[in-house]
C-alpha cells in the first residue's frame, strides 16, 4: 500500500576552503527501492565560499536551492535542514565518494563530472503507440469536492457500444497508470481489457498529475466520491453500455469499489484486486509481520513490533479527537523509546524527531480512517456480482485471510454472486515472484500476470452478456 517519494531539493550557501576544484556540475544517482533517481549539484564560488543549486532530472526539477554547503580538506558537505537531508563525501581522483541521508536513512551516492544516463528498465508488457483501439484524454468533475479529475478512456473501437470498467488505484498518490516501482499496472491492465472488447476509464488521483484537489487531506471516503464522479461521467458517454459498467479496484481501490457499489445500483459488478475484508489495523499488523518475516527478522523482534503497533493502533481506535490522539501517541512512544532505545528508530535520528515523524504519520486523516475502517458492512450491502482475487505471496494484503473475509461478508448480506481466487506465486502487484517482498517489485520485469488478467477479462465479459 503505498508508496513514499524521496527528496526534492537541496543545495547551498557555504563556508569552506578552496583546495581542490569543486565547482561545476556534479552528477549522482540514488538507488531507492530498486529505482534510479539522478541528481545534479551545480556548485559555484562566491565571495564567502560556495553556492549551489540542485537538479533532479527524473523529477523534472531544476535550480533547486539548498541550505548550506561546505568544502574543506577535500570533504564536501551539503545540508537541507528543513527536509532533514544531508550529503557528505570526499573528493579523490575526480570522484566524490559519499553518502546521502534523509530522515535517518542512508544511501550510498558517488558524484562525478560525467553525466549519468537514465537506466533503461525492461517492462515488456507496456504497450506502445499506435494502439489497436481508440484512446481519448478526458476530464470529469467531482461537484461534491469541486474539483476536476483527468484521465484516459480507451474504447475497443471509436464507434459502437461497449461494457466498461473504471480502474481505482491503491493507497498513496497515484497517477492513472497506478505507476509504482517503475511499473504501470493500470496501463498494462487497461490495454489488455480494451483489446478484449472492454472500455476502460482510468484517472489520476486528486492532486496528482493533471487532476485537481488536495490528496493529503483526503480519506478513503473522499476518494470514493471521485470514483462515483467517474461513474457519472461514463453514464453520459454514448459508447458505453450503461447497464454493463463495473468497478475494478486494486488494494485501497478494493475498499472503495464496495463502498461505491453499496450505494449505487448503476454499478453492475465489481472486481477486487488484493482488496481487503479485514479492519485496517488488522491489515497493517499482518502486513508488518509478513514483510518482517520475509526480510529475515527474528521472531522475537517481530512479536515485539506487533505488540507495540497493537497498542498504538488501540490508541487510534479509542481516540475522540486528533489532538488527544497526538498527546497519547507522543506519551506512548516516549515511554517505548525509554524501554527500547533502538526500537525501530533509524540510527542518527533523535528521539524527538522520530516521535514527531511517527505521530504525524499515524494522526494523518487518511491513516486514522484506514485503521478504523471495517469493510465488512459495505461488502454486506453489495448486491451485484463480485470477483475477488489475490496473490498467495501478497505480503501487503494477505490473500487467504482477506478473501475469506470478503466472501463471508458478501454472502452474509444475501449475495451469493461472489467468486474468489488465490493465485500461487503472485505478489501484491500480481507479478510472478519469489518471496512477495515489496523490495522485489522493481526487480521483476513482469508488470501484471497474464493469467490473472485473463481470469479478470473472462469474468467481466461473462457479466456483460
Amino acid at each position: 500500500m503505498k508508496k513514499s517519494a524521496l527528496i526534492l531539493v537541496f543545495v547551498v550557501t557555504v563556508l569552506g576552503s578552496y583546495g581542490q576544484e569543486i565547482t561545476g556540475a556534479w552528477n549522482g544517482s540514488l538507488k531507492v527501492q530498486g529505482m534510479q533517481l539522478r541528481i545534479v549539484f551545480n556548485i559555484s564560488k562566491t565571495d564567502t565560499g560556495y553556492s549551489s543549486t540542485m537538479d533532479s532530472p527524473d523529477q523534472g526539477a531544476k535550480g533547486i536551492p539548498v541550505t548550506s554547503t561546505t568544502f574543506a580538506d577535500s570533504k564536501l558537505k551539503i545540508e537541507m535542514t528543513n527536509l532533514r537531508i544531508e550529503y557528505s563525501g570526499e573528493l579523490k581522483d575526480k570522484t566524490i565518494t559519499g553518502t546521502f541521508k534523509q530522515n535517518g536513512m542512508e544511501f550510498p551516492m558517488n558524484l562525478t563530472k560525467e553525466q549519468i544516463a537514465k537506466e533503461v528498465v525492461k517492462r515488456p508488457q507496456e504497450p506502445t503507440k499506435p494502439y489497436p483501439y481508440y484512446s481519448e484524454e478526458v476530464t470529469f468533475t467531482n461537484s461534491q469536492a469541486n474539483i476536476t479529475l483527468a484521465g484516459t478512456l480507451t474504447l475497443p473501437k471509436k464507434e459502437g457500444t461497449f461494457p466498461a470498467v473504471i480502474l481505482i488505484t491503491g493507497s498513496g498518490p497515484q497517477n492513472r497508470d497506478e505507476e509504482i516501482m517503475g511499473h504501470k499496472p493500470f496501463l498494462v491492465l487497461s490495454d489488455y481489457l480494451t483489446r478484449q472488447g472492454i472500455a476502460v476509464l482510468r484517472y489520476d488521483d486528486r492532486g496528482v498529475a493533471q487532476s485537481q484537489g488536495d490528496f493529503k487531506t483526503g480519506t478513503t471516503v473522499d476518494f470514493a466520491t471521485d470514483a462515483e464522479s467517474a461513474l457519472a461521467y461514463l453514464k453520459g458517454r454514448k459508447e458505453i453500455l450503461h447497464n454493463k459498467i463495473g468497478l475494478v479496484g486494486h488494494s485501497e481501490g478494493g475498499i472503495i469499489a464496495p463502498m461505491v457499489a453499496s450505494r449505487n445500483k448503476e454499478v453492475n459488478f465489481i472486481v477486487l484486486l488484493a482488496g481487503t475484508g479485514l479492519r485496517g489495523d488488522k491489515i497493517l499488523l499482518l502486513q508488518q509481520e509478513l514483510i518482517g518475516r520475509a526480510a529475515g527478522k527474528p521472531e522475537k523482534e517481530i512479536a515485539k513490533t506487533r505488540e507495540a503497533n497493537t497498542k498504538a493502533f488501540e490508541l487510534v481506535l479509542k481516540a475522540k479527537t486528533t489532538e488527544a490522539l497526538t498527546t497519547d501517541l507522543t506519551g506512548f512512544l516516549t515511554e517505548l523509546l525509554k524501554d527500547n532505545p533502538d526500537s525501530g528508530k533509524p540510527s542518527g535520528m533523535s528521539n524527538a524527531d522520530y516521535i514527531a515523524l511517527q505521530v504525524k504519520q499515524i494522526t494523518s486523516p487518511w491513516m486514522q480512517y484506514f485503521i478504523k475502517y471495517d469493510p465488512a458492512p459495505a461488502l454486506e450491502k453489495v448486491k451485484c456480482p463480485v470477483l475477488a482475487i489475490d496473490g498467495e505471496k501478497d505480503l501487503q494484503v494477505s490473500g487467504k485471510e482477506n478473501l475469506l473475509a470478503i466472501e463471508k461478508a458478501v454472502k452474509k448480506g444475501g449475495n451469493q454472486q461472489v467468486t474468489t481466487q488465490l493465485f500461487p506465486n503472485l505478489n501484491h502487484l500480481f507479478q510472478e515472484c519469489k518471496t512477495g517482498s515489496p523490495s522485489e517489485y522493481s526487480q521483476i520485469e513482469q508488470t501484471f500476470s497474464p493469467i490473472a488478467m485473463e481470469v479478470v477479462a473472462k469474468w467481466i465479459l461473462q457479466q456483460a452478456k
